[in-house]
């Protein structure tokens, strides 16, 4: 648990009349004995709760009924073996789109702007006026793949913004139509975009969905955001399109093995990920510690969601949120 999620749970334990006990330790075979006692569990981490299934009959053993994370993102759990432990998952599908689309139109204007090279010029007081020149959003196309609840904020903002925008998702919303065209394929997105905007689930499907094809589809001089998951981008095959200059640059509020990296202070310390360092040292490439969900309303909606969730199914009681 972070410090900044304590208020929400006080206020939350004190209007339910609930003791809400935290740790800041992960759940893994190693800690799984602490939530021995405990009427129901809510977990937030980056990497995978254990690759020993019987971490979950294990809590069923303990009496407990259900697994929550206070997450959209489900990929940490093993959700057949959950399932056939008897527990319930639920996670935070919709803690607040905004706050995820917001950092993507935030990242696409500071890549468009070129502000990562420009600030970094700066660092060193050099302020000639020189390339690579800005684009305007205006006269740009987005595009979107994945526009469900967070894709299609951010299809809202661009288009408020005066961005073109399209979208590739199996799901057509009829409620978009007024601001995004829907095309059929990945590759007519990736050949159009000026900008492509990531919002996809972890799954199998979208695992390695920006693979070193993909990339080649893209223009030139167009910019890749990620905000979703760091397994939809081949990491290997984005540094060789950067160093390639098959595309122009990169925001990436999340990366393949991010959870040996992000959420820890290394300063001073070597990092032993070279495809994190090659994009680190690139000057057109924003890496960011995936915090696109981090503001004030999501954190809160997070925390009481998810904690709502299990006091339903502990008075067995149905809820929405249940991962199926």
């Amino acid at each position: 648990m972070r410090a900044d999620e304590k208020p929400a749970i006080k206020q939350w334990s004190r209007a339910h009349q609930v003791t809400v006990d935290t740790t800041n330790h992960e759940f893994h075979d190693e800690t799984v004995a602490m939530a021995d006692g405990y009427d129901g569990i809510v977990i937030q981490q980056r990497g995978p709760i254990s690759a020993d299934d019987k971490i979950y009959s294990q809590l069923a053993k303990m009496g407990i009924k259900q697994l929550t994370t206070r997450t959209a993102g489900v990929d940490v759990i093993n959700l057949s073996a959950a399932k056939a432990a008897g527990l319930v998952v639920t996670n935070v599908p919709a803690y607040s789109p905004n706050s995820v689309a917001e950092m993507s139109v935030t990242q696409t204007m500071r890549l468009i702007r070129n502000l990562e090279i420009v600030e970094k010029r700066s660092d060193n007081n050099d302020y000639k006026l020189r390339g690579p020149i800005a684009r305007e959003l205006r006269t740009l196309t987005v595009g979107i793949i994945g526009a469900g609840r967070i894709g299609g904020t951010a299809a809202r903002l661009f288009n408020a913004l005066g961005a073109n925008v399209i979208a590739y998702d199996p799901v057509h919303h009829d409620e978009l139509k007024d601001v995004l065209t829907y095309v059929d394929t990945k590759n007519e997105l990736l050949n159009q975009a000026d900008v492509v905007d990531l919002h996809v689930d972890l799954n199998e499907t979208s695992r390695g969905l920006i693979d070193a094809d993909a990339l080649q589809q893209m223009k030139s001089d167009a910019f890749l955001v990620n905000a979703s998951r760091g397994p939809v981008v081949v990491t290997d095959a984005l540094i060789n399109a950067l160093q390639n200059k098959e595309i122009a640059g990169a925001a990436l509020d999340t990366i393949e093995g991010e959870a040996d990296i992000f959420d820890k202070d290394l300063q001073g310390s070597p990092i032993p990920d070279k495809n994190f360092n090659a994009l680190h040292a690139m000057p057109n490439v924003i890496i960011t510690p995936h915090i696109g969900f981090y503001t004030n309303m999501a954190v809160q909606n997070m925390v009481e969601i998810s904690l709502n969730d299990v006091l339903a199914i502990i008075n067995n009681q149905p809820v929405e949120n249940e991962v199926k």
